[in-house]
């Protein structure tokens, strides 16, 4: 899902605010931006979110599908 520092109009479950403070910057997870990478473009790493969070956004494709 694409990641970005830009504040969105939208909400959950398109969009979710991360809290976490392990990441550089303030972020918001564009979940209905699903994407697929290939490993040799995945640079470094530069933060990790909880497994909370990630329970969240794991939850948001789930409510736009109405699984």
């Amino acid at each position: 899902m694409a990641l970005t520092s830009q504040p969105q109009p939208a909400a959950f479950p398109l969009t979710l605010e991360l809290t976490t403070p392990r990441l550089p910057k303030q972020s918001w997870v564009k979940i209905s931006q699903i994407r697929t990478l290939s490993v040799e473009r995945i640079g470094k790493r530069l933060g990790k979110v909880s497994p909370e969070e990630l329970d969240q956004v794991l939850e948001g494709p789930n409510e736009i599908i109405g699984a």
